[in-house]
């Protein structure tokens, strides 16, 4: 029996990706007044490791209890679900695995950034070329979804309502 929804275009899915980075800002903002006025952090050098720390564990707070629900804000917007391989919703466990390989989308980068030592702009360069590759690769799985769903045994579905 095939499935009863279909995946969304890839156009659909990087706007919605682009949405949440947006949606993402008002997190960022939020998670480090918290965290510099918790530390006391004066100068925005101070403490940096431990703020990407927190920043990385606010993330994974975000994204798995939001997954585990079905849908970011973001997905909703775009008519976009995630459910685990069966059709069902994601379990908490799923939903971090899920987060956790979705950092395929920034950690080839980053370490190559850091291992050359690149610039703002030469790293800016490396990251919308992977984000690009990393896109384009999701057209060699079977039902179109990026590798990290494939790995972590979730996809991407199309709710949007029945044309009229």
């Amino acid at each position: 029996m095939p499935f009863p929804y279909p995946t969304p275009s890839l156009l659909r899915r990087m706007a919605c990706w682009l949405y949440e980075g947006m949606l993402l800002f008002g997190v960022v903002f939020i998670a480090g007044y918290l965290f510099g006025t918790l530390s006391q952090t004066k100068n925005a050098m101070d403490n940096r490791h431990a703020l990407q720390a927190f920043l990385f564990v606010i993330f994974g707070i975000y994204f798995v209890w939001l997954w585990s629900k079905g849908q970011t804000l973001a997905m909703k917007t775009w008519h976009i679900r995630v459910l685990d391989r069966s059709g069902q919703p994601l379990t908490q466990g799923r939903a971090l695995l899920r987060y956790l390989w979705s950092w395929l989308w920034f950690l080839p980068p980053l370490v190559v950034s850091w291992g050359f030592e690149l610039r703002a702009g030469e790293t800016i360069v490396i990251f919308v070329g992977w984000i690009a590759v990393w896109a384009v690769l999701s057209r060699f799985h079977p039902r179109q979804q990026f590798w990290h769903d494939a790995l972590a045994g979730t996809q991407l579905v199309d709710t949007s309502p029945p044309k009229a």
